[in-house]
């Protein structure tokens, strides 16, 4: 099953090189999460309704974990 997480995260500037998530990702502010892909869109969409995110000072990921190949999928429905 495919599990998601819903991140909210503070924007930091571009310093030369570009931003590197694995390097130095941007700092947690909030990490709820998701059983369905509905329920982490919900819990985003009401991320973004935040003050932060619309003022460009905050972003809002939603990240799949867990998830199933398509080899899998294809033998239980077959």
């Amino acid at each position: 099953m495919t599990r998601f997480l819903v991140v909210l995260t503070d924007v930091r500037p571009c310093e030369g090189g570009g931003r590197n998530e694995r390097i130095a990702p941007e700092r947690r502010r909030q990490v709820v999460g998701a059983s369905s892909r509905e329920a982490a869109e919900r819990i985003a969409g009401a991320f973004m309704a935040l003050g932060m995110v619309r003022a460009g000072r905050q972003r809002v990921k939603v990240i799949a974990i867990g998830r199933r190949h398509a080899f899998g999928e294809r033998e239980l429905a077959g």
